[in-house]
């Protein structure tokens, strides 16, 4: 491996800093997007009966900001709901945006590396072969062993490009669509609360307590 390295020249370097970057913030995202920990299976569950029971204090709503990303966006809608519904609805769709900008922190990076690593290789390659025709024209096409190491320099950057930009690319789609299937459930739970709250839905567990 460390031949490869020394033998891709020095455009090698930032290919191995962006396969370290790819790796961090793949591994940083992967555990923050979660779906438990973002969207807790009860927590809607859990705080619609602090709402029936009157448990609803600073306290509690504090508890559930910092619970998770859901839970934010709930303690906001129970902050706002004694002001209406539609004032409730605005200002969980505030919160909202704020939490999915939280929720997309480090994704473009992704993007960008896998955007800009195959260019990388690219100038590895051209410049791998300016040095072979540069070898060529000062010391014809004899010496073999410098024609070898231009365009062994041009493949290896081109192959650690692609190897970089494939895996970032990958996790880039996967990390966007695990936050679209996230953000689809959050407002799902949360239209479910301001429709409880407002009294126009009953949700599980709502009906049988109140007959």
């Amino acid at each position: 491996m460390y031949e490869l390295i020394i033998a891709g020249g020095w455009l090698m370097l930032p290919l191995i800093v962006c396969s370290l970057i790819v790796i961090g913030v793949a591994g940083e995202r992967f555990l923050a997007l979660r779906p438990h920990r973002v969207v807790p299976a009860h927590l809607l569950g859990q705080v619609w009966n602090w709402v029936k029971q009157g448990e609803i204090t600073e306290d509690k709503l504090r508890e559930l900001r910092d619970s998770s990303p859901l839970g934010l966006l709930l303690a906001t809608g129970l902050v706002n709901s004694q002001h209406g519904r539609e004032i409730m609805k605005d200002s969980i769709d505030e919160a909202a945006n704020q939490i999915i900008h939280e929720l997309e922190r480090f994704i473009s990076i992704l993007g960008t590396i896998a955007a800009i690593t195959p260019l990388i290789g690219l100038l590895g390659t051209v410049i791998g072969m300016i040095k072979v025709f540069t070898a060529i024209m000062i010391e014809g096409t004899g010496n073999a062993g410098v024609l070898a190491g231009g365009i062994s320099e041009a493949l290896i950057t081109t192959a650690a490009g692609l190897t970089v930009a494939i895996p970032a690319l990958i996790c880039n789609r996967f990390f966007e669509r695990r936050i679209d299937s996230l953000v689809v459930v959050m407002e799902d739970q949360a239209i479910k609360l301001v429709d409880a709250v407002h009294g126009d839905r009953v949700l599980p567990g709502q009906e049988s307590n109140g007959s």
